[in-house]
């Protein structure tokens, strides 16, 4: 074979794997780094390790591609029948689950190799980890509540970065693990009632079915609850005018949620589910700039 066309067919592989891990939708990395993000700065009272902050933020959009090949894996004779994920590489043969698995193992050790770089706990720690990781895809089809799995999945580098930074998982490490996983909840759940006609003719299962009509309802306790608890854990660390400011961000983007999500219409919901990559982002900006504040006036 010419070299330029090995070169293309190389190309193209590459391509297709960028599309399989969604390389090109980084919010699903963005959900799972902002409540790691929120921890790390608390227990570190500002002053993250700069080797512990470099090593999740790379593990996490490492892991969250992994979870995404092996979600495809899981989901194949499902996909192709989901107006939204109908044009995905294995559905449309451009990567074999052979290939799939491969990707997913590939990246989990990468991202494996890196965690060998912290200490004993956070290692042990990261075996939880990889099987919530590739126990999430699986779920929707024997629970209702494959959005809690995920929530699971999704915040376990919370008590993992706090024992990296700290050498134990701190209480309030664990209070913002339980922070993630409501708030994943809820995420979730939106993102899931963009797909509930679909599911529900596949028999697929989801907390958007289950919640029925109570579902915009739910959801938005759901979210009230992360508001409350993230403003208590904050001010009971310390936090200030900065981070309010941020709590009022957050709050604004909540109302905008409810009002996208009460029409229960897919692309509403889908617009809703995205905003709330801006909620996470506030709240850490408002959370970074009041350390900082504080750290300058000391």
């Amino acid at each position: 074979m010419p070299i330029t066309g090995a070169n293309t067919l190389i190309t193209d592989r590459l391509y297709q794997y960028a599309r399989l891990v969604r390389a090109d939708k980084p919010i699903g990395a963005a959900l799972l780094l902002w409540p790691m993000l929120w921890a790390l700065w608390i227990v570190s009272d500002g002053r993250p390790d700069l080797k512990v902050l470099l090593v999740f933020v790379v593990g996490t959009f490492l892991m969250r591609s992994a979870g995404c090949a092996i979600n495809d894996f899981a989901d194949r004779h499902i996909d192709g029948s989901v107006e939204r994920s109908q044009d995905r590489p294995i559905v449309t043969g451009a990567v074999s689950p052979k290939e799939a698995v491969m990707v997913a193992l590939s990246l989990s050790l990468v991202s494996f190799l890196l965690v060998l770089t912290m200490n004993r706990l956070t290692i042990a720690l990261s075996f939880v980890g990889v099987g919530l990781a590739f126990l999430y895809p699986f779920t929707k089809r024997f629970t209702h509540w494959p959005q809690l799995f995920l929530g699971l999945a999704f915040g376990w580098a919370v008590p993992m970065v706090s024992a990296a930074q700290t050498g134990s998982v701190l209480p309030v490490a664990w209070l913002i693990y339980m922070v993630a996983i409501i708030w994943a909840l809820a995420y979730d759940t939106i993102y899931a009632m963009v797909d509930r006609p679909d599911d529900i003719k596949l028999g697929v299962k989801s907390t958007a079915i289950l919640f029925a009509d109570y579902d915009v309802t739910i959801v938005m306790a759901l979210q009230c609850i992360v508001l409350i608890s993230v403003t208590l854990l904050a001010f009971n660390s310390g936090a200030g005018g900065l981070y309010s400011a941020g709590l009022v961000a957050a709050a604004v983007i909540l109302f905008r949620q409810w009002q996208l999500i009460r029409t229960r219409e897919s692309e509403p919901c889908f617009k809703a589910f995205m905003l709330n990559n801006h909620f996470g982002a506030v709240l850490f900006v408002g959370l970074l700039l009041d350390y900082v504040l504080r750290h300058v006036a000391r």
